[in-house]
């Protein structure tokens, strides 16, 4: 399996060099205020997740949508939270740079940050439950986001969700994401892709559209949803366990 990983790491090496040019643009175009690229920043964490995660053999992707300013855009790891990084997935002592422009209500403190992201907890905790491990989740399930850059708006700094975006470099970023979806999926060989929420699962039929790869969905675990919290969260947790392995 060291093949798939050394084909991730470049595909996400790919997507965070592209991606980062778009990013500039789209604050030039006025699309966004700020962008962050925690691919940039947090690479090295990112790095090990990927060898950690993404050679044991999985064939369903958990596919996010874009990184929170709790998780991803702290740590560099799709629906990361400080507990789910340092003590189910055993990532620590690896520093986190900052962008180079930093909103003041958008920190950066990398695996030290200091509030949990809720939707990490909820996605990884039940992965943990169903399955164990992170070696044994690895075997079963690589989880991914769409999109890697973290697209803030205002004096609150708030998360802008790439589809609520629009315009040239939108379309070309969504090219890029689409691209490095495919080469996930080929790295992997995997047979079927877990869309978390209605976003990513049409960017999932779209981008592997004719390539045999199966796409499902299964509820977004964000606090701001209500399906997710429903029934104190049992209704989310009965509604992913059907897609996974």
């Amino acid at each position: 399996m060291a093949g798939a990983v050394f084909e991730l790491i470049a595909a996400a090496s790919r997507l965070r060099d592209g991606s980062q040019s778009i990013a500039t643009r789209m604050v030039s175009e006025g699309v966004a205020d700020l962008v962050y690229n925690p691919l940039n920043y947090a690479w090295n964490v990112h790095e090990e997740f990927i060898r950690r995660t993404g050679g044991s053999g999985a064939k369903c992707i958990l596919l996010g949508m874009n990184p929170g300013p709790h998780g991803m855009g702290q740590m560099g790891i799709p629906f990361a939270a400080t507990s789910v990084v340092r003590d189910l997935i055993g990532i620590t002592g690896i520093s986190v740079a900052k962008p180079e422009v930093i909103h003041p209500r958008r920190p950066v403190n990398g695996l030290e940050h200091p509030k949990e992201e809720v939707s990490g907890t909820r996605l990884w905790g039940m992965l943990e439950h169903r399955y164990g491990s992170i070696d044994k989740i690895s075997k079963e399930i690589y989880v991914v986001n769409h999109c890697p850059l973290m697209i803030l708006n205002g004096d609150r700094g708030t998360n802008v969700t790439p589809n609520n975006i629009s315009g040239k470099s939108v379309e070309e970023l969504m090219d890029i994401c689409d691209q490095h979806l495919r080469e996930v999926v080929d790295a992997l060989d995997a047979t079927k892709v877990v869309g978390i929420g209605k976003y990513a699962e049409n960017r999932a039929i779209s981008a592997l559209c004719g390539l045999g790869v199966s796409v499902e969905t299964c509820w977004h675990p964000s606090p701001a949803s209500p399906l997710a919290n429903r029934n104190g969260g049992a209704d989310w947790r009965a509604n992913i366990s059907k897609v996974l392995p």
